[in-house]
């Protein structure tokens, strides 16, 4: 997962570094490997981007060097590709329409097929990531205007993406036909005459809420968003035969103070944490979560079942999130470092703690050992989705089955793995009951292997291609 940010304002209206830096730090959490944002004044494009969190690639200095009122932004996660500066977004490059800058979170299922047509034809790549090919097909286009060429490229692209592309004087966004990553429009304005001073995008409503903003919707599957000084204007580019959203993003990924699809990402891991307790009861003295994605779920089965809800790990907050991290030792080093156990709340006490997902069992066993450490009687581990069984080819850390614990364990095997007295994953159906959106409106493969978008064979993905 990335997070991108996009933001235009009139001339003078808007200090569009600031307002980007801040979107992005509400971002952090889709991505913490690099940060970047490109900035307009209206002649020219500037960029700075490197590697590590928002607060440490930017300061006061590095923000008044890019001055402008449009800019869009970038919060990096790699998943096959490589974690370097050289694939840190925005990419910018020089083009027959001037210079274009582009961030995208997502994956391209066909990546492969488009670079090799690409460098058959002379293209040039820079980087290891898809993103590229994006830019590369706008650029081929060369005699078309910027909107047309990117409508023209989109309709080449298989997979999942939500874009932000910035030109001198243009912000667009665009978002794949069937939805799979988020992508919000919001609008920022005058607070005494309710005028709008600047409209922005964002991967998730937070980035808006944070800024004060006012979320005016999401973009549709198949649209493309085109702000100018003209004003804005939406352009269907895909007829939209079916949506398949992330159902991943209500699991772990979007914070939960955002909307999702007009759905509150706490209230539904709240409901997901009730059906979970219905679909497998317990006899226990307290419920914990694990910090923090497990925490709205937690609290909603405490509230079904009655068991006290306490906070029985405590997480450093310095330590970013383990299952975005590149490498195995990472993972493995950042869980151990990461939580703490309450002993008062744990001691003695048949705990059930609530985890949003078991992906390569890293942060379980984990876990599970330090509970059993602090005097924990029993461990009941209840997890508030069904076993992550498939590779995700969309923009998700996990292209390798062999990586995918409950690809090769049962549950039972996997309870034994980490350590716990039980293991209770929540159904399929309980999930799409809990967020209350039809199975066929949302993606589910890493949990049923039903692909919305056609895959390439796993050996045949390329060694670095996703944003």
């Amino acid at each position: 997962m990335c997070g991108v940010f996009g933001i235009f304002g009139g001339p003078g209206e808007v200090n569009a570094a600031s307002l980007t830096y801040m979107g992005l730090y509400a971002l952090q959490h889709r991505g913490q490997e690099s940060a970047g944002m490109a900035v307009s004044d209206g002649d020219s494009l500037q960029l700075h981007k490197e590697m590590g969190l928002t607060a440490n690639v930017f300061d006061e200095e590095i923000i008044n060097r890019l001055p402008g009122s449009l800019a869009i932004g970038h919060v990096r996660y790699s998943t096959t590709g490589e974690s370097s500066i050289i694939n840190a977004q925005p990419l910018l490059a020089h083009c027959s329409k001037g210079a274009v800058a582009l961030a995208h979170n997502g994956n391209l299922t066909n990546a492969q097929e488009l670079r090799r047509e690409l460098e058959l034809g002379g293209s040039v790549f820079q980087t290891t990531t898809d993103s590229e090919v994006v830019i590369n097909l706008i650029a081929r286009f060369g005699k078309d205007d910027l909107q047309t060429a990117t409508i023209r490229a989109a309709k080449r692209l298989r997979g999942s993406y939500a874009l932000v592309i910035l030109a001198r004087d243009k912000l667009i966004g665009l978002r794949d036909p069937l939805g799979i990553r988020p992508l919000c429009l919001g609008r920022l304005a005058d607070g005494a005459a309710g005028r709008t001073k600047a409209y922005i995008l964002a991967s998730e409503s937070c980035a808006l809420s944070n800024l004060g903003a006012e979320f005016l919707r999401e973009v549709e599957p198949g649209e493309m968003v085109v702000i100018d000084q003209a004003g804005l204007r939406s352009i269907k580019f895909a007829s939209r035969r079916r949506q398949a959203f992330c159902v991943f993003e209500y699991i772990y990924f979007a914070r939960p103070d955002t909307f999702l699809a007009g759905k509150n990402v706490h209230e539904v891991r709240k409901a997901i944490g009730a059906v979970l307790a219905g679909e497998a009861p317990v006899e226990a003295d307290v419920v914990i979560p694990a910090p923090d994605s497990g925490t709205s779920a937690a609290m909603g089965f405490a509230a079904a079942t009655g068991i006290p809800f306490e906070i029985g790990l405590i997480k450093n907050r310095y330590v970013g999130r383990t299952f975005i991290q590149p490498a195995q030792e990472a993972r493995e080093l950042g869980v151990r470092i990461k939580l703490n156990p309450v002993e008062s709340v744990i001691r003695g006490r048949r705990v059930v703690v609530i985890d949003d997902s078991i992906v390569r069992g890293t942060t379980s066993a984990t876990m599970v050992r330090l509970l059993r450490e602090a005097g924990a009687r029993e461990v009941h581990l209840y997890i508030a989705s069904p076993p992550y069984l498939h590779p995700c080819y969309y923009g998700i850390d996990t292209s390798q089955a062999g990586e995918l614990v409950a690809a090769t364990h049962t549950p039972a095997e996997i309870r034994d793995l980490v350590g716990a007295d039980t293991l209770h994953y929540l159904s399929l159906q309980g999930l799409l009951r809990a967020v209350g959106t039809p199975g066929q409106k949302l993606c589910a493969a890493c949990f049923n292997g039903k692909y919305p978008v056609p895959v390439q064979q796993e050996v045949n993905l390329p060694e670095a291609s996703l944003a």
